[in-house]
């Protein structure tokens, strides 16, 4: 559709993106997702299923919102993460045992009767059964602690125990869940320049 400007929400919510190379303490507004869940490493079968779910629905409300005359960027995968304690990072637990839920950003002006009727399109072309497990999230985070790590998603330790120490002594504590934006394709990228945003609500 030639003239057609893209929404961009990355560029739109620039602030909510802030990639500090050190911690940085800001104010996360509420925003809607598209989540789907599971359990289990990143990379593993159930993992690659559901990110393929997320993906399938995302791209198809895009094209039928562009259809339709609003025209978008399909903003970065995000996660959150958890182990057997939500209020716990991380940190030295096995991959096995985590859970997490993969999250992709939604425009304002997606309605959940698009979401609906996009979802029952999928489905009824035979698409993965798992599309039907994507819902509407809606994440109140509020103030958090955040900063960009470069480099393998196994590598993340000590930026993780930089925004750690960076809370304590800022007289705060962590709580809520783990929360990740993936700037970079894994697919395309090398593992040591992926670009990681970590993030994590404090209190």
């Amino acid at each position: 559709m030639p003239g057609l400007t893209k929404f961009d929400l990355l560029k739109e919510r620039k602030a909510d993106y802030a990639a500090p190379k050190c911690p940085l303490l800001l104010e996360i507004p509420p925003a809607r997702y598209l989540g789907i869940s599971g359990h289990g490493e990143a990379g593993g079968r159930e993992f690659q299923a559901q990110a393929g779910a997320i993906y399938n629905l995302a791209f198809a409300l895009k094209a039928a919102s562009k259809s339709g005359g609003r025209d978008y960027v399909v903003p970065k995968m995000e996660g959150q993460w958890w182990g057997e304690n939500p209020e716990e990072v991380l940190m030295g637990q096995q991959r096995t045992i985590w859970n997490w839920k993969l999250l992709i950003r939604l425009p304002d002006f997606i309605s959940e009767d698009e979401i609906a009727r996009e979802t029952s399109k999928l489905t009824d072309k035979g698409k993965a059964p798992e599309i039907t497990q994507v819902k509407v999230e809606k994440l109140e985070e509020g103030r958090c602690v955040q900063m960009l790590h470069v480099g393998p998603y196994t590598a993340e330790a000590p930026a993780l125990q930089a925004m750690r120490d960076f809370v304590v002594a800022q007289g705060l504590t962590l709580h809520g869940l783990h929360h990740e934006i993936y700037l970079s394709d894994p697919r395309r990228t090398p593992p040591s320049k992926l670009r990681t945003i970590l993030r994590h609500p404090v209190r």
